[in-house]
């Protein structure tokens, strides 16, 4: 059986990422990219569906675990009766072909280790051919291989690698594991040693370009610590920056809805840009809105919530049957069909995002801005259809609230563009829709016996999605329906001190109920709380959420308030811009004034300060 999901920690080359668990075994890792089969997958099933164990024969007494410094190396130690050893996990920045490096430090006395190798390609669906090629063991089956190279001897057996070795006070024993296509040549080896060296220099390196005074105040280890997991979980070629590296963990254990997360969102994409503003990391922004522009290029009316890493669209969702799921929560699948949905609110946050990318300084060509143009016609003609909404519902589409006041931002942005960018467009027309669509939202929005905005127009259930109106601007945060609104999201959407996104029982998703707490909106709270002038309690809910991230600080989607446990793909990167957003917003309202190295043009509104 996998570990509870907080048991884990990641590793990663900025192209793909391995779970690393306390115990020692990597139960998942895809290769050669995020969204490539897995040969480890032991997460969604057992030790035969692929891992890589590396530990003490014996059990530990006491086992510990930390980051180097601002890295993504991990070091995980164990004492036994007999001694102290220390793994070193570590992905190098790759020059062609991706490593897995892992070194075994002998900290004091001696210990008995143990290796458990068990390759499975293809989500666990294939097994190897292995055989020995020049002091190395090679694996091979259909397009993957994957070569190991160590200086201790392996045996094979019963379809997996063994070792047993004795570790001894100041020994380092490296394993080397590395991927290449099966038609080449195994990579050539690297120096473990240089390559951890390299590593620590990348990361040491890359947190540097975080501006100081941009985590400046109580939380900046929790913030830096949210900014390098975004970055790991970057696909560096593209500038996409996955939801998560893993898929169909679940957000009820023993549930259904379990999906596939190695895929880049559009809507996450203005909440990161600004999380990457405030922290002055401008290559990343820039990265991140070509990306966008990319991957959004066409006809306006294919717009996707989600794409590949490479800006790939079609992401068949399919189901994996021989997989039993992570504590049996079936079924597992790849692929996203929410791909195929009609979501109005991504025209929002694509606007918003360039919006972000513009303020950053970043220079989009004329092209990005004739795509805007032509979406803004899109959703003029659009808007008032019914959609699935940010949820990605597989029940019947509505009108929901969140989903206008995203088509609202995006008329806002389209607005701002010409006033404060002095580009060229239909401004006058473009006013005149952001005054219609705010019309009517507070008019069908907002709910007037429930004293609420709630989730689609005519209804009575909430949903934690309208805590956008403040986020974004539509409604000052001391507005009589903004405070109501708040109030009943806390009194019901509360439980266990943590935000739901909605009451799942309603059944407008279409899906059995039972979800655990969803970290991003509990985020968003904090947010709006602080903007509403009630700091100490957006404080106090901060700190709650802050007790949730694992020993290395990391967050997956979801919380469950009964069994205190994390639930949903980890990490999860939407959490962490939520952290980072919610803590700069915070910081702001404390008094410490956060300030980046990138800033906003004076005369320029910012709506999210």
């Amino acid at each position: 059986m996998p570990l509870p999901i907080e048991d884990y920690g990641i590793i990663g080359d900025t192209q793909t990422a391995a779970l690393v668990g306390l115990d020692g075994s990597i139960d998942w890792l895809c290769l050669p990219h995020f969204g490539a089969g897995a040969c480890f997958s032991a997460l969604l099933g057992t030790p035969d569906h692929g891992r890589w164990l590396l530990a003490p024969a014996a059990t530990p007494s006491r086992t510990t675990r930390r980051y180097r410094f601002d890295t993504l190396v991990l070091e995980t130690d164990f004492t036994t009766d007999t001694g102290t050893v220390r793994i070193i996990d570590f992905m190098p920045p790759r020059d062609v072909s991706p490593d897995l490096v892992r070194i075994v430090e002998g900290m004091s006395g001696e210990v008995e280790m143990t290796m458990d190798l068990v390759i499975r390609f293809e989500y666990g669906s294939e097994v190897p051919w292995v055989h020995h090629v020049d002091g190395s063991l090679r694996a091979v089956a259909g397009p993957n291989s994957l070569t190991l190279r160590t200086p201790i001897h392996v045996d094979g057996k019963h379809m997996r690698t063994n070792a047993d070795f004795t570790v001894h006070e100041g020994e380092r024993i490296p394993f080397v594991l590395a991927w290449a296509n099966s038609w080449h040549d195994p990579p050539k080896p690297i120096d473990p040693e240089q390559a951890l060296s390299d590593t620590e220099d990348f990361w040491t390196g890359w947190s540097r370009s975080i501006d100081p005074a941009s985590v400046d105040g109580p939380w900046e280890d929790e913030i830096r610590r949210s900014l390098i997991t975004l970055k790991a979980l970057t696909y560096e070629p593209t500038g996409g920056i996955v939801a998560a590296p893993t898929t169909s963990l679940p957000e009820k254990i023993g549930g259904v809805r379990n999906w596939d997360y190695r895929y880049c969102w559009v809507r996450d994409a203005s909440l990161t840009l600004h999380a990457m503003i405030q922290a002055g990391l401008g290559d990343e922004a820039s990265a991140w809105s070509r990306w966008l522009a990319r991957a959004a290029a066409g006809a306006p009316e294919q717009l996707q919530i989600l794409y590949g890493i490479g800006g790939e669209r079609r992401l068949t969702e399919l189901e994996l049957p021989w997989l039993p799921g992570y504590e049996s929560s079936k079924p597992v699948r790849i692929g996203n069909a929410a791909s195929d949905q009609f979501q109005l609110d991504v025209y929002g946050e694509l606007m918003f995002a360039f919006d972000r990318a513009r303020r950053l300084g970043v220079q989009l060509d004329d092209e990005t801005w004739a795509l805007q143009i032509a979406f803004m016609d899109f959703l003029e003609k659009h808007w008032t259809e019914p959609d699935e909404g940010i949820w990605e519902v597989r029940g019947p589409r509505r009108h929901f609230v969140h989903s206008r006041v995203m088509a609202w931002v995006a008329a806002d942005c389209a607005v701002r563009a010409v006033e404060e960018h002095g580009l060229v467009g239909p401004v006058e027309r473009w006013r005149a829709l952001r005054d219609e669509i705010h019309e009517e939202v507070c008019r069908e929005g907002y709910n007037k016996k429930r004293k609420a905005f709630t989730q689609y127009y005519g209804s009575h259930e909430l949903d934690a999605s309208v805590l956008m109106v403040v986020i974004y601007g539509f409604l000052p945060p001391d507005d009589e329906r903004v405070v109501n609104t708040v109030a009943a999201i806390e009194s019901e959407l509360v439980v266990g001190g943590f935000v739901q996104r909605y009451q799942s029982e309603s059944g407008v998703d279409g899906l059995p109920p039972g979800e655990g707490a969803f970290l991003p909106c509990s985020f968003w709270l904090v947010d709006c709380l602080a903007k509403m002038g009630r700091v100490d309690d957006a404080r106090t809910m901060f700190e709650r959420l802050l007790t949730l991230t694992n020993d290395l600080g990391l967050l997956s989607e979801e919380y469950d308030t009964e069994s205190k446990r994390l639930v949903g793909n980890f990490p999860q990167a939407f959490s962490h811009v939520g952290l980072v957003n919610a803590a700069h917003t915070l910081c702001g309202c404390l008094g410490y004034q956060p300030q980046a190295s990138v800033t906003i043009p004076p005369g320029v509104r910012d709506p999210l300060t």
